[in-house]
Protein backbone atom coordinates (compact mmCIF):
# COMPACT_ATOMS: atom_id res chain seq x y z
CA UNK A 1 0.00 0.00 0.00
CA UNK A 2 1.39 3.22 -0.96
CA UNK A 3 1.71 6.24 1.79
CA UNK A 4 -1.22 8.17 -0.29
CA UNK A 5 -3.47 5.11 -0.31
CA UNK A 6 -2.90 4.80 3.53
CA UNK A 7 -3.54 7.84 4.09
CA UNK A 8 -6.79 7.57 2.44
CA UNK A 9 -7.57 4.19 4.24
CA UNK A 10 -6.77 6.06 7.59
CA UNK A 11 -8.94 9.13 6.38
CA UNK A 12 -12.12 6.75 5.26
CA UNK A 13 -12.15 3.85 7.59
CA UNK A 14 -15.10 4.10 10.68
CA UNK A 15 -17.35 2.46 12.32
CA UNK A 16 -19.65 3.26 15.85
CA UNK A 17 -18.76 3.28 19.57
CA UNK A 18 -21.65 2.23 21.05
CA UNK A 19 -20.09 3.50 24.61
CA UNK A 20 -19.24 7.29 25.04
CA UNK A 21 -16.94 6.98 27.90
CA UNK A 22 -14.85 4.14 25.13
CA UNK A 23 -11.12 4.95 24.58
CA UNK A 24 -9.93 3.20 20.94
CA UNK A 25 -6.24 1.44 21.66
CA UNK A 26 -3.75 2.45 19.72
CA UNK A 27 -3.90 -0.52 17.97
CA UNK A 28 -7.58 -0.23 16.45
CA UNK A 29 -7.99 3.59 16.65
CA UNK A 30 -8.00 3.98 13.14
CA UNK A 31 -10.87 1.45 12.25
CA UNK A 32 -13.48 3.23 15.29
CA UNK A 33 -15.21 6.71 14.55
CA UNK A 34 -16.55 8.07 17.45
CA UNK A 35 -19.47 9.41 17.60
CA UNK A 36 -21.92 10.00 20.77
CA UNK A 37 -24.66 11.83 22.26
CA UNK A 38 -24.40 14.55 25.14
CA UNK A 39 -27.42 16.07 27.08
CA UNK A 40 -28.61 19.52 25.76
CA UNK A 41 -28.36 22.64 27.66
CA UNK A 42 -31.14 23.06 30.47
CA UNK A 43 -31.57 26.77 28.96
CA UNK A 44 -30.38 27.77 25.18
CA UNK A 45 -27.15 29.90 25.07
CA UNK A 46 -27.28 33.84 25.12
CA UNK A 47 -26.91 34.96 21.36
CA UNK A 48 -23.70 37.28 21.42
CA UNK A 49 -24.06 40.42 18.38
CA UNK A 50 -24.56 39.99 14.81
CA UNK A 51 -22.10 41.16 13.00
CA UNK A 52 -23.13 43.42 10.21
CA UNK A 53 -21.94 46.51 7.62
CA UNK A 54 -25.09 48.28 9.21
CA UNK A 55 -26.42 47.48 12.35
CA UNK A 56 -29.87 48.62 11.76
CA UNK A 57 -30.83 46.03 9.51
CA UNK A 58 -29.64 42.99 11.73
CA UNK A 59 -32.36 40.36 11.41
CA UNK A 60 -33.98 37.99 13.99
CA UNK A 61 -31.18 34.68 15.13
CA UNK A 62 -33.39 32.58 12.64
CA UNK A 63 -33.29 34.35 9.69
CA UNK A 64 -30.31 33.66 6.91
CA UNK A 65 -28.29 36.75 7.45
CA UNK A 66 -27.44 35.51 10.91
CA UNK A 67 -24.91 33.02 10.12
CA UNK A 68 -21.98 35.03 11.41
CA UNK A 69 -23.28 35.17 14.99
CA UNK A 70 -20.84 32.88 17.47
CA UNK A 71 -21.60 29.06 17.70
CA UNK A 72 -19.64 29.40 20.94
CA UNK A 73 -21.84 31.11 23.81
CA UNK A 74 -22.15 31.43 27.30
CA UNK A 75 -25.39 30.43 29.24
CA UNK A 76 -26.94 32.02 32.43
CA UNK A 77 -24.93 29.31 34.43
CA UNK A 78 -21.27 30.81 33.19
CA UNK A 79 -20.79 27.63 31.34
CA UNK A 80 -20.27 27.66 27.48
CA UNK A 81 -21.55 25.93 24.39
CA UNK A 82 -21.20 24.70 21.00
CA UNK A 83 -24.63 25.29 20.00
CA UNK A 84 -26.39 23.59 22.45
CA UNK A 85 -23.61 20.84 24.44
CA UNK A 86 -21.44 22.10 27.33
CA UNK A 87 -17.76 22.19 26.30
CA UNK A 88 -17.11 20.69 29.60
CA UNK A 89 -19.34 17.87 28.74
CA UNK A 90 -17.33 17.02 25.73
CA UNK A 91 -14.13 17.05 27.40
CA UNK A 92 -15.57 14.68 29.71
CA UNK A 93 -16.11 11.75 27.00
CA UNK A 94 -13.14 12.44 24.81
CA UNK A 95 -9.44 11.82 24.60
CA UNK A 96 -7.99 13.63 27.72
CA UNK A 97 -5.43 16.04 25.17
CA UNK A 98 -5.77 19.18 23.80
CA UNK A 99 -8.19 19.19 21.08
CA UNK A 100 -10.24 21.21 17.69
CA UNK A 101 -13.98 21.50 18.36
CA UNK A 102 -16.08 22.52 15.49
CA UNK A 103 -19.51 23.12 14.80
CA UNK A 104 -21.15 21.75 11.55
CA UNK A 105 -24.55 23.61 11.63
CA UNK A 106 -22.24 27.31 11.77
CA UNK A 107 -20.03 25.90 8.95
CA UNK A 108 -22.92 25.28 7.09
CA UNK A 109 -24.40 28.84 7.76
CA UNK A 110 -21.62 30.37 6.98
CA UNK A 111 -21.22 28.69 3.72
CA UNK A 112 -25.20 29.85 3.08
CA UNK A 113 -24.47 33.37 3.86
CA UNK A 114 -21.96 32.94 0.86
CA UNK A 115 -24.69 31.64 -1.37
CA UNK A 116 -27.15 34.12 -0.40
CA UNK A 117 -24.93 36.89 -1.13
CA UNK A 118 -24.02 35.58 -4.59
CA UNK A 119 -28.05 35.42 -6.08
CA UNK A 120 -28.45 37.07 -9.03
CA UNK A 121 -24.51 36.52 -9.84
CA UNK A 122 -22.81 33.26 -12.14
CA UNK A 123 -20.39 32.36 -9.59
CA UNK A 124 -17.91 29.67 -8.03
CA UNK A 125 -17.64 29.57 -4.08
CA UNK A 126 -13.87 28.35 -4.02
CA UNK A 127 -12.85 27.44 -0.08
CA UNK A 128 -9.42 27.83 0.33
CA UNK A 129 -8.47 24.35 1.16
CA UNK A 130 -5.13 25.86 3.22
CA UNK A 131 -6.96 27.51 5.53
CA UNK A 132 -8.16 23.91 7.12
CA UNK A 133 -7.96 20.30 4.91
CA UNK A 134 -9.80 18.13 7.36
CA UNK A 135 -11.33 15.51 4.93
CA UNK A 136 -14.75 15.43 6.81
CA UNK A 137 -14.83 19.08 6.25
CA UNK A 138 -14.35 19.41 2.56
CA UNK A 139 -16.63 16.69 2.03
CA UNK A 140 -19.30 18.71 3.48
CA UNK A 141 -18.41 21.80 2.12
CA UNK A 142 -18.22 20.09 -0.90
CA UNK A 143 -21.93 19.09 -0.71
CA UNK A 144 -22.91 22.29 -0.01
CA UNK A 145 -21.99 23.38 -3.65
CA UNK A 146 -18.81 24.81 -2.42
CA UNK A 147 -15.49 24.29 -5.42
CA UNK A 148 -11.93 24.31 -4.45
CA UNK A 149 -8.98 26.42 -4.34
CA UNK A 150 -5.46 24.92 -3.88
CA UNK A 151 -1.98 25.70 -3.58
CA UNK A 152 -0.20 22.69 -3.52
CA UNK A 153 -0.48 19.00 -5.65
CA UNK A 154 -1.58 17.28 -2.54
CA UNK A 155 -4.55 19.76 -2.00
CA UNK A 156 -5.36 19.29 -5.42
CA UNK A 157 -5.76 15.45 -4.45
CA UNK A 158 -7.08 15.79 -1.49
CA UNK A 159 -10.13 17.54 -3.35
CA UNK A 160 -9.96 14.71 -6.17
CA UNK A 161 -10.17 12.46 -3.24
CA UNK A 162 -13.18 14.64 -1.38
CA UNK A 163 -15.26 14.67 -4.37
CA UNK A 164 -14.78 18.33 -5.69
CA UNK A 165 -16.05 18.54 -9.08
CA UNK A 166 -12.41 19.45 -10.94
CA UNK A 167 -14.14 22.77 -12.95
CA UNK A 168 -14.99 23.99 -10.01
CA UNK A 169 -11.23 23.90 -8.36
CA UNK A 170 -8.69 26.68 -9.30
CA UNK A 171 -5.20 25.93 -8.39
CA UNK A 172 -3.16 28.88 -6.89
CA UNK A 173 0.46 29.47 -6.24
CA UNK A 174 3.91 31.16 -7.11
CA UNK A 175 6.07 28.24 -7.25
CA UNK A 176 3.85 25.69 -8.68
CA UNK A 177 6.08 22.90 -10.16
CA UNK A 178 5.88 20.92 -13.26
CA UNK A 179 4.76 17.48 -11.61
CA UNK A 180 1.81 19.06 -9.99
CA UNK A 181 0.95 21.14 -13.06
CA UNK A 182 0.84 17.96 -14.92
CA UNK A 183 -1.86 16.45 -12.73
CA UNK A 184 -3.79 19.87 -12.57
CA UNK A 185 -3.71 19.69 -16.59
CA UNK A 186 -5.27 15.66 -16.79
CA UNK A 187 -7.91 16.54 -14.00
CA UNK A 188 -9.35 19.22 -15.82
CA UNK A 189 -9.15 22.58 -13.04
CA UNK A 190 -8.49 26.05 -13.66
CA UNK A 191 -4.99 27.07 -13.07
CA UNK A 192 -3.78 30.84 -12.94
CA UNK A 193 -0.46 31.92 -14.61
CA UNK A 194 1.71 33.88 -11.83
CA UNK A 195 4.97 34.50 -13.50
CA UNK A 196 6.83 33.97 -16.89
CA UNK A 197 8.17 30.61 -15.52
CA UNK A 198 4.99 29.51 -14.93
CA UNK A 199 3.80 30.03 -17.74
CA UNK A 200 6.27 28.24 -19.21
CA UNK A 201 5.51 25.08 -17.16
CA UNK A 202 2.14 25.16 -17.50
CA UNK A 203 2.56 24.80 -21.17
CA UNK A 204 5.06 21.94 -20.30
CA UNK A 205 2.25 20.34 -18.04
CA UNK A 206 -0.29 20.74 -21.20
CA UNK A 207 1.67 19.58 -23.45
CA UNK A 208 2.53 16.48 -21.43
CA UNK A 209 -1.37 15.90 -20.14
CA UNK A 210 -2.47 16.34 -23.80
CA UNK A 211 -4.94 18.54 -22.96
CA UNK A 212 -5.64 22.37 -23.61
CA UNK A 213 -5.55 24.32 -20.21
CA UNK A 214 -8.00 26.96 -19.12
CA UNK A 215 -6.10 29.65 -17.59
CA UNK A 216 -6.81 32.72 -15.59
CA UNK A 217 -4.30 35.76 -15.44
CA UNK A 218 -3.11 36.90 -11.71
CA UNK A 219 -2.72 40.59 -12.16
CA UNK A 220 -1.20 42.08 -8.84
CA UNK A 221 -3.34 45.22 -8.56
CA UNK A 222 -1.12 46.82 -6.23
CA UNK A 223 -3.69 47.60 -3.68
CA UNK A 224 -2.55 48.17 -0.50
CA UNK A 225 -5.29 45.64 2.02
CA UNK A 226 -4.17 47.15 5.11
CA UNK A 227 -3.46 44.15 7.02
CA UNK A 228 -0.29 42.18 8.63
CA UNK A 229 2.30 42.38 5.91
CA UNK A 230 2.40 38.74 6.45
CA UNK A 231 -0.85 38.54 4.65
CA UNK A 232 -0.82 40.83 2.41
CA UNK A 233 0.07 39.38 -1.11
CA UNK A 234 -2.22 41.74 -3.62
CA UNK A 235 1.08 45.33 -3.28
CA UNK A 236 4.15 45.79 -5.58
CA UNK A 237 6.20 43.85 -3.49
CA UNK A 238 4.23 40.83 -3.07
CA UNK A 239 5.61 37.86 -4.47
CA UNK A 240 2.36 36.91 -5.91
CA UNK A 241 1.10 37.72 -9.08
CA UNK A 242 1.99 39.01 -12.70
CA UNK A 243 3.52 43.27 -12.30
CA UNK A 244 0.67 44.90 -14.28
CA UNK A 245 2.80 46.51 -16.80
CA UNK A 246 3.81 43.30 -17.99
CA UNK A 247 0.25 42.28 -18.69
CA UNK A 248 0.67 42.60 -22.44
CA UNK A 249 3.95 40.27 -22.52
CA UNK A 250 1.38 37.87 -20.69
CA UNK A 251 -1.33 38.14 -23.28
CA UNK A 252 1.52 37.40 -26.55
CA UNK A 253 2.85 34.51 -24.34
CA UNK A 254 -0.92 32.72 -24.77
CA UNK A 255 -1.30 33.84 -28.45
CA UNK A 256 1.64 31.86 -29.16
CA UNK A 257 0.26 28.70 -27.80
CA UNK A 258 -3.50 28.22 -29.00
CA UNK A 259 -3.21 24.34 -28.50
CA UNK A 260 -1.60 24.59 -25.01
CA UNK A 261 -3.87 27.75 -23.56
CA UNK A 262 -7.19 29.16 -22.88
CA UNK A 263 -7.56 32.54 -21.22
CA UNK A 264 -10.50 32.57 -19.27
CA UNK A 265 -9.99 35.00 -16.92
CA UNK A 266 -8.66 37.34 -14.02
CA UNK A 267 -7.41 36.82 -10.93
CA UNK A 268 -6.54 39.06 -8.11
CA UNK A 269 -5.71 38.29 -4.42
CA UNK A 270 -5.10 41.63 -2.00
CA UNK A 271 -4.27 39.33 1.46
CA UNK A 272 -6.48 37.95 4.48
CA UNK A 273 -8.63 39.68 7.51
CA UNK A 274 -9.58 42.05 5.18
CA UNK A 275 -12.22 44.25 7.12
CA UNK A 276 -12.69 47.08 4.57
CA UNK A 277 -14.93 45.68 1.74
CA UNK A 278 -14.13 48.96 -0.63
CA UNK A 279 -10.64 47.62 -0.85
CA UNK A 280 -12.40 44.70 -2.81
CA UNK A 281 -14.60 47.09 -5.11
CA UNK A 282 -11.21 49.40 -5.61
CA UNK A 283 -9.32 45.99 -7.14
CA UNK A 284 -12.75 44.74 -8.78
CA UNK A 285 -12.21 48.10 -10.62
CA UNK A 286 -8.88 48.02 -11.80
CA UNK A 287 -9.56 44.53 -12.87
CA UNK A 288 -12.54 45.11 -14.77
CA UNK A 289 -10.54 48.04 -16.82
CA UNK A 290 -7.69 44.57 -17.57
CA UNK A 291 -10.76 42.81 -18.64
CA UNK A 292 -11.85 45.17 -20.83
CA UNK A 293 -8.51 45.41 -22.46
CA UNK A 294 -7.86 41.63 -22.59
CA UNK A 295 -11.40 40.97 -24.70
CA UNK A 296 -9.92 44.04 -27.11
CA UNK A 297 -7.43 41.53 -27.88
CA UNK A 298 -9.61 39.00 -28.89
CA UNK A 299 -9.36 36.65 -25.82
CA UNK A 300 -12.88 35.55 -24.33
CA UNK A 301 -12.78 36.39 -20.91
CA UNK A 302 -15.84 34.73 -18.82
CA UNK A 303 -14.26 34.87 -15.00
CA UNK A 304 -13.17 37.53 -12.78
CA UNK A 305 -11.82 36.33 -9.30
CA UNK A 306 -11.41 38.79 -7.25
CA UNK A 307 -10.02 36.06 -4.26
CA UNK A 308 -10.92 35.53 -0.54
CA UNK A 309 -10.19 37.26 2.83
CA UNK A 310 -12.72 38.66 4.46
CA UNK A 311 -12.19 39.10 8.44
CA UNK A 312 -13.74 38.18 11.33
CA UNK A 313 -14.05 39.05 14.67
CA UNK A 314 -11.44 37.50 16.34
CA UNK A 315 -11.23 39.68 19.76
CA UNK A 316 -14.64 39.31 20.44
CA UNK A 317 -15.84 42.94 20.97
CA UNK A 318 -18.89 43.05 18.77
CA UNK A 319 -17.33 44.94 15.86
CA UNK A 320 -19.31 46.10 13.33
CA UNK A 321 -17.80 43.99 10.73
CA UNK A 322 -18.71 43.04 7.26
CA UNK A 323 -20.72 39.90 6.20
CA UNK A 324 -20.53 38.26 2.80
CA UNK A 325 -23.45 39.84 0.74
CA UNK A 326 -21.45 43.70 2.26
CA UNK A 327 -18.25 42.13 0.21
CA UNK A 328 -20.55 40.49 -2.87
CA UNK A 329 -22.50 43.84 -3.30
CA UNK A 330 -19.22 45.92 -3.63
CA UNK A 331 -18.60 44.06 -6.87
CA UNK A 332 -22.17 43.19 -7.93
CA UNK A 333 -22.64 45.76 -10.43
CA UNK A 334 -19.24 45.31 -11.85
CA UNK A 335 -19.57 41.99 -12.92
CA UNK A 336 -23.19 41.76 -14.18
CA UNK A 337 -22.04 45.14 -16.44
CA UNK A 338 -19.82 42.61 -18.13
CA UNK A 339 -21.36 39.30 -18.00
CA UNK A 340 -18.73 37.50 -15.85
CA UNK A 341 -18.85 34.91 -13.48
CA UNK A 342 -17.44 35.70 -10.42
CA UNK A 343 -15.33 33.53 -8.57
CA UNK A 344 -14.89 34.23 -4.75
CA UNK A 345 -12.13 32.23 -2.66
CA UNK A 346 -13.08 32.25 0.79
CA UNK A 347 -11.08 30.51 3.50
CA UNK A 348 -10.85 32.17 6.95
CA UNK A 349 -14.76 33.52 6.48
CA UNK A 350 -15.76 30.23 5.98
CA UNK A 351 -14.08 28.30 8.57
CA UNK A 352 -12.53 30.45 11.49
CA UNK A 353 -15.63 31.13 13.96
CA UNK A 354 -16.65 27.55 13.29
CA UNK A 355 -13.57 25.98 15.73
CA UNK A 356 -12.24 26.29 18.90
CA UNK A 357 -8.93 24.98 20.36
CA UNK A 358 -9.80 23.27 24.01
CA UNK A 359 -7.36 22.92 26.41
CA UNK A 360 -6.56 22.61 30.50
CA UNK A 361 -4.90 24.23 32.81
CA UNK A 362 -1.97 22.52 34.33
CA UNK A 363 -1.45 25.31 36.92
CA UNK A 364 -0.74 29.36 37.24
CA UNK A 365 2.79 30.89 38.42
CA UNK A 366 4.25 34.08 38.79
CA UNK A 367 7.71 34.84 37.62
CA UNK A 368 9.08 38.76 38.02
CA UNK A 369 5.91 41.05 37.44
CA UNK A 370 3.92 37.78 34.91
CA UNK A 371 1.46 35.92 35.53
CA UNK A 372 0.87 32.77 33.32
CA UNK A 373 -1.81 30.50 32.76
CA UNK A 374 -0.12 27.15 31.74
CA UNK A 375 -2.04 24.68 29.43
CA UNK A 376 -1.78 21.90 27.58
CA UNK A 377 -1.98 23.36 24.06
CA UNK A 378 0.56 25.17 22.76
CA UNK A 379 2.44 27.21 20.07
CA UNK A 380 2.34 23.38 18.20
CA UNK A 381 -1.34 22.67 18.10
CA UNK A 382 -1.77 26.74 17.39
CA UNK A 383 1.11 28.62 15.92
CA UNK A 384 -0.94 31.81 14.96
CA UNK A 385 -0.32 34.07 17.76
CA UNK A 386 3.33 33.43 17.99
CA UNK A 387 3.53 33.35 14.37
CA UNK A 388 1.81 36.48 13.44
CA UNK A 389 1.15 38.04 16.96
CA UNK A 390 -2.38 37.23 16.07
CA UNK A 391 -4.90 37.90 18.81
CA UNK A 392 -7.80 35.14 19.26
CA UNK A 393 -10.37 35.38 22.15
CA UNK A 394 -9.61 32.97 25.17
CA UNK A 395 -12.14 32.22 27.66
CA UNK A 396 -12.46 29.31 30.49
CA UNK A 397 -15.45 26.93 29.86
CA UNK A 398 -17.12 26.71 32.94
CA UNK A 399 -17.39 29.09 35.77
CA UNK A 400 -14.87 30.61 37.98
CA UNK A 401 -15.59 30.18 42.00
CA UNK A 402 -16.98 33.16 43.33
CA UNK A 403 -13.77 34.40 45.25
CA UNK A 404 -11.52 34.08 42.16
CA UNK A 405 -9.15 36.69 41.30
CA UNK A 406 -9.36 38.41 37.86
CA UNK A 407 -5.86 38.55 36.99
CA UNK A 408 -3.63 39.80 33.92
CA UNK A 409 -2.33 36.63 32.51
CA UNK A 410 -0.27 35.66 29.85
CA UNK A 411 -1.21 32.01 28.33
CA UNK A 412 1.24 29.77 27.50
CA UNK A 413 1.97 26.15 26.47
CA UNK A 414 4.57 23.78 27.61
CA UNK A 415 6.84 24.13 24.37
CA UNK A 416 10.52 24.90 25.15
CA UNK A 417 10.23 28.03 23.45
CA UNK A 418 9.68 31.55 24.96
CA UNK A 419 7.87 32.09 21.92
CA UNK A 420 5.06 29.95 22.83
CA UNK A 421 1.93 31.78 24.02
CA UNK A 422 -1.56 31.82 22.96
CA UNK A 423 -2.62 34.88 24.18
CA UNK A 424 -0.60 37.94 26.47
CA UNK A 425 -2.30 40.53 29.33
CA UNK A 426 -5.26 38.85 29.64
CA UNK A 427 -7.31 39.32 32.31
CA UNK A 428 -9.18 36.15 33.22
CA UNK A 429 -10.35 34.76 36.56
CA UNK A 430 -7.32 32.34 38.53
CA UNK A 431 -8.56 29.03 37.21
CA UNK A 432 -7.84 25.93 39.04
CA UNK A 433 -5.66 23.11 37.61
CA UNK A 434 -7.82 21.10 35.11
CA UNK A 435 -10.03 23.97 34.52
CA UNK A 436 -10.92 24.02 30.64
CA UNK A 437 -9.95 27.24 28.50
CA UNK A 438 -10.46 27.42 25.08
CA UNK A 439 -8.67 29.64 21.93
CA UNK A 440 -11.44 31.11 19.99
CA UNK A 441 -12.16 31.22 16.38
CA UNK A 442 -9.39 28.43 15.81
CA UNK A 443 -11.29 26.61 12.63
CA UNK A 444 -8.78 28.51 9.98
CA UNK A 445 -4.43 28.71 10.00
CA UNK A 446 -4.49 26.68 13.02
CA UNK A 447 -4.96 22.65 12.76
CA UNK A 448 -3.43 23.43 9.52
CA UNK A 449 -0.22 24.80 10.24
CA UNK A 450 0.31 22.62 13.43
CA UNK A 451 3.52 20.50 14.01
CA UNK A 452 4.83 18.00 16.39
CA UNK A 453 7.65 20.39 17.75
CA UNK A 454 9.24 19.22 20.97
CA UNK A 455 6.62 15.85 19.80
CA UNK A 456 3.51 17.01 20.94
CA UNK A 457 1.35 15.27 18.50
CA UNK A 458 -1.14 16.64 16.58
CA UNK A 459 -4.52 16.91 17.73
CA UNK A 460 -7.45 15.32 17.00
CA UNK A 461 -10.79 16.94 15.73
CA UNK A 462 -14.11 16.71 16.92
CA UNK A 463 -17.40 18.35 15.81
CA UNK A 464 -20.70 18.99 16.65
CA UNK A 465 -23.30 17.64 14.22
CA UNK A 466 -26.99 18.81 13.28
CA UNK A 467 -28.47 16.58 15.39
CA UNK A 468 -26.52 17.46 18.45
CA UNK A 469 -24.60 14.49 18.72
CA UNK A 470 -20.02 14.63 18.53
CA UNK A 471 -18.38 12.81 16.37
CA UNK A 472 -14.90 12.48 15.67
CA UNK A 473 -13.71 13.84 12.54
CA UNK A 474 -9.79 13.37 13.03
CA UNK A 475 -7.69 10.56 14.79
CA UNK A 476 -5.07 12.53 17.08
CA UNK A 477 -1.46 11.70 16.32
CA UNK A 478 0.53 9.33 18.54
CA UNK A 479 4.08 8.41 19.23
CA UNK A 480 3.62 5.35 17.54
CA UNK A 481 2.44 7.21 14.11
CA UNK A 482 5.90 9.19 14.22
CA UNK A 483 7.96 5.95 14.94
CA UNK A 484 6.53 4.49 11.91
CA UNK A 485 8.10 6.54 9.59
CA UNK A 486 11.19 5.26 10.41
CA UNK A 487 10.35 1.50 10.13
CA UNK A 488 12.55 -0.33 7.56
CA UNK A 489 14.90 2.08 6.75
Amino acid sequence: MTASMAASHLLSSSTSLPNILSRPSNQNRFSQNLTFTLKAAAKPPVIRAVLSQNPTTTSSPDSKTSQFQHCFTKSEDGFLHCESLKVQDIMESVERRPFYLYSKPQITRNVEAYKDALEGLRSVIGYAIKANNNLKILEHLRQLGCGAVLVSGNELRLALHAGFDPKRCIFNGNGKILEDLVLAAEAGVFINIDSEFDLENIVAAARIAGKRVNVLLRINPDVDPQVHPYVATGNKNSKFGIRNEKLQWFLDAVKEHPNELKLVGAHCHLGSTITKVDIFKDAAVIMINYIDQIRAQGFEIDYLNIGGGLGIDYYHSGAVLPKPRDLIDTVRELVLSRDLNLIIEPGRSLIANTCCLVNRVTGVKTNGSKNFIVIDGSMAELIRPSLYDAYQHIELVSPAPVDAEITTFDVVGPVCESADFLGKERELPTPAKGTGLVVHDAGAYCMSMASTYNLKMRPPEYWVEDDGTVRKIRHGETFEDHVRFFEGL
